[in-house]
This record gives structure tokens, sequence and C-alpha cells, in this order.
């Protein structure tokens, strides 16, 4: 049983999602692992990890448009907003969602279904560097 380790870091350019499959994909090559498990974890509280359908748009822009009705930025009983309207909506979406996905590999390939992919989702409305670590385990 092997382990390899990556850190990297995405930027965004405010809220949406940004896929991130091949980065993963990249660091399987790295690891020179075939067949196991990677875990990726987000190290913030604004933003979150979705696997989620990566073939059409849509799909994506009606998933965000939906949370942001969940959890509007004019939501009157928020008093975090110390880093503006966005900042308590955007850890309650975090909150919401996850921070970590494992996705299986086998063959040295991502064990993601025929239309999913997986996405950074950028809950901020302002550009951010956002860290990502990913783990590695397998044979």
């Amino acid at each position: 049983m092997g382990m390899s380790k990556k850190i990297s870091e995405i930027r965004t350019n405010g809220k949406g999602t940004y896929e991130i499959t091949e980065l993963v994909t990249d660091g399987l090559k790295e690891s020179g692992l075939a067949d196991g498990l990677v875990s990726i974890f987000v190290q913030h509280t604004s933003c979150s990890l979705v696997i989620m359908e990566n073939a059409d748009p849509s799909a994506r822009v009606d998933l965000e448009r939906f949370m942001e009705e969940l959890v509007p930025e004019d939501y009157p009983y928020f008093i975090h907003t110390h880093e503006g309207p966005d900042d308590m909506p955007s850890h309650v979406k975090m909150a919401l969602t996850r921070t970590s996905e494992q996705i299986p590999f086998a063959n040295g390939k991502l064990q993601l279904g025929t239309w999913q992919g997986l996405f950074l989702w950028e809950h901020r409305a302002s550009p951010h560097n956002r860290r990502l670590i990913l783990t590695f385990l397998g044979e």
C-alpha cells in the first residue's frame, strides 16, 4: 500500500463552479499509483467541493441559482457579515455541501461516471486562492 500527497491552489474569479477533475487526474498520474482511493479536501469555510454533471454547464447554472435562492445574501437574520453580505451565506452554503470528496481509481483512472466531474464551488463574490489537499492511497 502506498501513499502520495499533493497540495494545489486554484484561483477563482468569484462565485461559480470550477472543474478540477483534470487537476486530480494529473495528481493521480504523478502519484504512480494504479488502484486505490483519492481524498480531496479544500481548506476553506466559504467554498466547497461537488461532484456534478460536466457535460452540460446549464446543470451547474441551475444548481448555483437554486443555492442562491436557498441561501440569499439579504437574509435578514445573519449577524456574521464582517467581510461583506456574501460572508455568512458562503459559510452556510459550504456547510450544506462538502469540503471533501473521495473518488476510487482503478488502472490509473478516476472511476467517475460518464457525466461526472469534480468541481470546486466558490461561494464568495470576489476572487480567491483556494488550497486543496489531494491524498492518494493505493498500490
